[in-house]
């Protein structure tokens, strides 16, 4: 009798360590990842949404990181908001200052260095879309001196566009909606972007053409500021339970994006 009173009570003794002991995790995570008491997610607002890409009307932000977002945020149990950036450079940048807690963005060695990244969720091309009314065929035809190739500043993009190109000029410009409305009005010979989204725009601006080669794979993945080991801890089994359970794929779905670029293992 006594034996199984000793087993009962070290049972019950496990219980609550286990308890006392993720109530404590809980809230070390929620001071780590919330520190303001809500959930804010930096995201890139453009023209066209994606894996990366919001958009924004009057019925709020639409984009795969607005659903990962408001998803990761009711599990901490916390409200969630979206922290507004003209790119992916000025999210990275914001990073270490304390201005956002979660982020999905490209990853490239440059970034590594700012921020910790989590799981990748998505591969996607990258190329060239060409203004209208110019004759260029493919990567060859754009790589010549006179042509000028926009990009988003200081991007993983950009950056790989600059090393592959040896004769055209790549030039940065600030956002999204610039070089949208610099492509529209054929003032830049090209721009390179992720061919899911170069393909959205080919759709809004009539007589641009996307290329069908490739320049370089961009991969996004979830990013918290550096020195946030809970955060990324979290994060990761975020987006690996989100592969698993379908939740990464119903957010591609409520975007109308093609699973073709979604990562799931």
């Amino acid at each position: 009798m006594a034996f199984w009173r000793w087993l009962r009570d070290a049972a019950l003794a496990a219980a609550v360590i286990t308890f006392v002991g993720n109530t404590a995790g809980a809230a070390g995570l929620k001071e780590e990842i919330a520190p303001t008491g809500k959930l804010r997610v930096a995201i890139a607002v453009g023209p066209a949404g994606g894996a990366f890409w919001c958009v924004k009307s009057d019925s709020g932000y639409a984009g795969v990181p607005i659903e990962l977002g408001k998803a990761m945020a009711a599990q901490v149990g916390v409200p969630v908001e979206f922290v507004e950036h003209q790119n992916s450079n000025t999210i990275t940048d914001a990073g270490a200052q304390g201005t956002w807690d979660v982020a999905f963005m490209p990853k490239d060695a440059d970034r590594e260095t700012k921020v910790s990244f989590g799981p990748v969720y998505d591969s996607v091309e990258t190329t060239f879309i060409i203004r209208a009314g110019l004759d260029v065929p493919n990567i060859a035809a754009l790589d010549q001196a006179g042509h000028e190739v926009a990009a988003i500043n200081d991007t993983t993009v950009m950056r790989g566009a600059k090393a592959f190109l040896k004769k055209a000029t790549v030039t940065g410009f600030k956002s999204y909606e610039e070089v949208y409305a610099l492509l529209s009005a054929g003032e830049i010979d090209a721009l390179a972007l992720a061919r899911d989204q170069l393909n959205l725009i080919a759709k809004q601006v009539p007589g641009t053409k996307v290329l069908a080669e490739t320049f370089k794979k961009t991969d996004t993945a979830v990013a918290v500021p550096p020195k946030h080991p809970q955060s990324l801890a979290f994060v990761t089994k975020f987006m690996t339970e989100s592969k698993a359970n379908g939740l990464l794929k119903k957010a591609y779905g409520a975007n109308n994006l093609s699973e073709s670029t979604l990562l799931t293992q």
